[in-house]
């Protein structure tokens, strides 16, 4: 079973209206012991998130000093954000956001190659946010009980590698989870670890397992 953003996500939509002053930020950041909130509109629409990064811009003297002819444009962007004293004047936009049915894997690409730490989570239908997901929230799939884990490690073992799972030798230990065992094919050995490295919570999988036939065909160097 993949492990959905409304698995973990925090029901507590953390959030400022666009007209919200920079001390009421100040204010929510502090009361949810959060780095960043969600700029919403007057229908509850995500459209920007605020970050600790770009309030500390007020402190942060190089962007203070006027325009230059050599300015980039991220350069321009932060010496904006520094003059900000709004939640529209200080946003980054757009919002990126997910759905209570995101997978976790998704939502933790996403803030991986966003180098965010926590996202708006919306209403498919009406484009509302009603929760936020936190990086934190994302590590609950590494405290999966150990017996829900190797049910679903099983469970893969069959329907997505097509082996009996009681012909295998199969443990776990701190989340590692290490095969033993025996195959007709090499193919089958390697599809069965990645497999398995794909279930939500293992951190790696550690194969022993043999086989009497190596059907991987490598290319020979040229």
């Amino acid at each position: 079973m993949s492990l959905q953003v409304r698995d973990v996500m925090g029901r507590v939509a953390i959030a400022v209206q666009r007209e919200a002053p920079f001390a009421e930020i100040v204010t929510a950041m502090r009361r949810f012991a959060v780095g960043a909130v969600t700029v919403i509109d007057a229908d509850r629409h995500p459209v920007g998130i605020v970050s600790g990064d770009d309030l500390l811009l007020k402190e942060t003297d190089p962007v203070r000093h006027s325009a230059t002819l050599f300015e980039s444009p991220g350069e321009r962007e932060e010496r904006g954000k520094a003059a900000g004293l709004t939640a529209a004047q200080l946003m980054t936009h757009p919002a990126i956001t997910v759905t209570p049915a995101t997978p976790v894997r998704e939502a933790a690409r996403l803030m991986h190659e966003k180098k965010i730490k926590q996202l708006p989570v919306i209403d498919p239908v009406t484009g509302r946010m009603t929760g936020t997901v936190h990086q934190q929230d994302l590590l609950k799939i590494f405290a999966r009980p150990p017996e829900e884990l190797l049910a679903e490690v099983a469970e893969v073992v069959r329907d997505e590698v097509g082996l009996d799972p009681a012909s295998l030798s199969i443990g776990l230990e701190a989340g590692i989870v290490t095969i033993g065992g025996h195959v007709a094919r090499r193919s089958q050995s390697v599809h069965l670890v990645q497999a398995v490295r794909r279930v939500e919570g293992v951190i790696d999988a550690v194969p022993a397992v043999t086989y009497d036939r190596d059907d991987i065909v490598t290319p020979p160097f040229r």
